[in-house]
């Protein structure tokens, strides 16, 4: 009984991805409808649609156009997944895996894969993501070689490197390149990594490979040498041992004594050369945690005010994104009053900006715990995002903590 349960639960999963899909198709035609009839024009039709729907989803209104493009090729151009999603002979991650693969073909071709791989007559039964996966692509160069010179040249375009947390202060640090390229650094790195082995050095490749990307990326052993990392944690952890977890811009939580030893002396330096380290006092308001506010007259956010909301903001603060800050937006648009202010300032990454410019968008600072933000999409339904709350932010709260801090003003120096 309960695997039948989970099992009808599933199918109801996938049926309702499809009337999902479904109803974002709708929503588009009837948003390109209104903004025409608005006169918008013709080539701006359709802007903020897909971050709406990622909104309504809970998801980021960067990935709004992955999700409607999703959508228009279910129930556009590919209708046998469609039915194979309604019927839960597919979910949506392996339906997706069709129209990825299916992407670089015309809406014709697209068809003819859908028809040729039929996967509402069951050619996917137990089938995995892989198998899925090699199928498409088969049948699609089959269909049109040409797009995958195209496709190879368009990917070589989207290269970059990224950063993602992993458990226990580490991280993953990737590098989406060109398979040369890749297979190139690969080679540098183990063949450094042997000769250093063969030398005697008691690491392991593994160790000995990142320590060499380390170095020759930064130009020192160990890379945190001259450069800023911003690393926030309240006075107590730094001087009094206390064990309030600190943050690191760019990566998360991390534990106190390990943000202790990074701000003390490198180990991997001489004892008498110290880590050269620079601090920055950050006070948070009473009760609320709260950044105290700055404030300035200028068109452009000033540097010390741009590190300010960086460190409050720590990610985009558009809702449900958690993107690197790349944009200082005023939330308020300066052209219609608002002011460059700490109040007036948040930190967005580029989608998430360029869509709350579009028509029919807006956003409000709202009173609140530190600095809550609403943003109201065209059709009239808002979200709310809360910057995340800074270290030692739950002491605050305590009635002992906050006689302890009413001493608390501003940034010494920005």
């Amino acid at each position: 009984m309960l695997i039948a349960e989970i099992r009808a639960l599933e199918d109801r999963k996938s049926a309702l991805a499809a009337r999902q899909a479904r109803l974002s198709v709708a929503f588009d035609v009837l948003q390109r409808r209104e903004q025409a009839g608005v006169g918008v024009p013709a080539e701006q039709l359709g802007a903020g649609v897909g971050a709406q729907i990622a909104l309504a989803r809970r998801e980021s209104p960067a990935r709004g156009g992955r999700l409607l493009g999703f959508a228009k090729a279910l129930v556009t151009e590919m209708p046998h997944t469609l039915a194979a999603l309604e019927t839960g002979q597919l979910n949506e991650w392996r339906a997706t895996l069709l129209v990825r693969e299916t992407a670089c073909l015309s809406a014709a071709d697209r068809a003819a894969v859908d028809e040729e791989l039929a996967p509402d007559a069951g050619a996917f039964d137990g089938a995995g993501d892989r198998a899925i996966v090699a199928a498409a692509r088969s049948a699609a160069y089959r269909r049109d070689p040409r797009p995958v010179t195209q496709r190879a040249a368009h990917a070589a375009a989207e290269r970059h490197v990224s950063l993602h947390p992993a458990p226990d202060t580490m991280c993953y640090l990737t590098a989406l390149l060109p398979v040369a390229a890749g297979v190139a650094v690969h080679a540098a790195l183990t063949r450094a990594a042997d000769a250093a082995r063969s030398d005697g050095d008691p690491r392991s490749r593994g160790q000995l490979m990142a320590d060499t990307l380390v170095e020759r990326v930064t130009g020192k052993a160990g890379g945190v040498s001259g450069i800023e990392i911003q690393l926030v944690m309240t006075d107590r952890t730094l001087f009094q041992g206390d064990s309030e977890p600190a943050r690191l811009p760019g990566y998360g939580i991390v534990p106190a004594g390990w943000a202790r030893t990074l701000a003390g002396p490198d180990q991997n330096q001489n004892r008498n050369e110290a880590m050269r380290v620079w601090l920055r006092r950050l006070y948070t308001a009473p009760a609320t945690g709260d950044l105290v506010a700055m404030d300035s007259r200028a068109r452009l956010f000033p540097p010390g005010l741009r590190r300010f909301i960086q460190a409050r903001d720590h990610t985009c603060r558009t809702p449900y994104c958690d993107a690197p800050i790349r944009h200082l937006d005023h939330i308020v648009p300066w052209h219609n009053g608002g002011t460059t202010s700490l109040v007036n300032g948040a930190g967005l990454c580029e989608a998430c900006n360029h869509t709350k410019e579009t028509p029919g968008w807006s956003a409000q600072a709202m009173p609140g715990p530190r600095n809550t933000l609403q943003l109201t999409t065209p059709t009239g339904h808002s979200y709310h995002s809360t910057a995340p709350p800074l270290p030692g932010t739950a002491l605050l709260a305590a009635p002992r903590q906050r006689r302890e801090i009413r001493r608390i003003v501003k940034t010494l120096r920005c």
